[in-house]
């Protein structure tokens, strides 16, 4: 299983456009794109339910849109699951989930989030909450926000990375260790997420990670909340899970509990700041001299 996810993230960082040029269109499939429409659908009507991981990265976006000092008048939600973002005030925006229920329901757009849907230069602010991890074609996603951006146009997102998870990972692995699988899906860490902001053309790209530590009595309350986030595995290549390894994984999953017989899971949040290149902006340092600060990137706001 851990072979098979490292070979993954290679294919999928070996893919990666370079500043200003198409998506590639022949990027093998890793996710199974039905089955992450429907994981999706089924999610919709009690989403609200189980939406806290979501809610935690929409706190993170939030907070950092509030240092930006500039007005947004065309706003995408890429990714847009109940239409939980609120936009700036006045701000007009556009919706778009791979979920048709999702997108219906707020009368958003219905569309895969690296398949072109939007004209150059549509946007001047695009966030994502929860979907880059699981998009076959992440650095066509991102090229195609960059272009759907206006000059000096900002790009906020937040997704769960590597690290995640890694509680039940190690109990699926200990439940299936003479026939692994891969249960998890692949995950970018925060370096990998930073190059591919600069392949993708944005300026003064920042990455950076948050963990968030949730607790649980046992293995079927955290399936059942990445059921009800619609964050189950949509790997094309994925097959059930046997009542007897699912017995194994929960035995494995209690073992790892703190005292008060609780295990702590792991989501490791990455976030992803990037702007549309504008003539006003500062030149990045040279390469290897070290990452523009969140602090500096976000203070484009004030003399954009």
């Amino acid at each position: 299983m851990r072979s098979g996810a490292s070979q993954a993230v290679t294919r999928l960082l070996s893919l990666r456009p370079h500043a200003g040029t198409s998506p590639r269109v022949n990027t093998p499939e890793i996710f199974d794109r039905a089955a992450r429409r429907l994981r999706r659908d089924r999610a919709a009507p009690d989403f609200a339910t189980y939406d806290f991981l979501r809610a935690h990265m929409l706190d993170g976006i939030a907070e950092r849109l509030a240092s930006v000092t500039r007005d947004f008048i065309d706003v995408l939600d890429l990714g847009c699951f109940d239409g939980a973002f609120a936009p700036p005030p006045g701000a007009r925006i556009t919706r778009l989930d791979a979920g048709a229920v999702f997108a219906d329901s707020i009368g958003g757009v219905q569309g895969e989030e690296d398949q072109p849907h939007f004209a150059e230069g549509s946007f001047d602010l695009i966030v994502s909450a929860g979907v880059l991890d699981s998009i076959n074609d992440l650095p066509g996603a991102l090229a195609l926000a960059r272009r759907a951006l206006r000059p000096d146009g900002l790009f906020l997102a937040a997704f769960t990375g590597a690290g995640s998870l890694v509680t039940l990972r190690t109990a699926l692995r200990e439940a299936e260790a003479h026939q692994p699988a891969a249960r998890i899906h692949p995950q970018i860490d925060v370096r990998s997420a930073g190059d591919l902001l600069m392949r993708a053309g944005f300026a003064l790209p920042v990455a950076d990670v948050e963990p968030l530590t949730v607790r649980y009595g046992d293995v079927f309350g955290l399936m059942r909340d990445l059921r009800g986030m619609g964050a189950t595995n949509v790997l094309r290549e994925r097959r059930a899970l046997t009542r007897g390894a699912l017995t194994r994984a929960a035995a494995a999953f209690a073992a790892q509990a703190d005292p008060d017989g609780r295990t702590p899971e792991r989501f490791e949040i990455v976030y992803l700041t990037g702007w549309a290149p504008a003539d006003s902006q500062p030149q990045p340092a040279r390469r290897g001299s070290g990452r523009v600060s969140l602090a500096e990137a976000l203070k484009r706001g004030s003399t954009g």
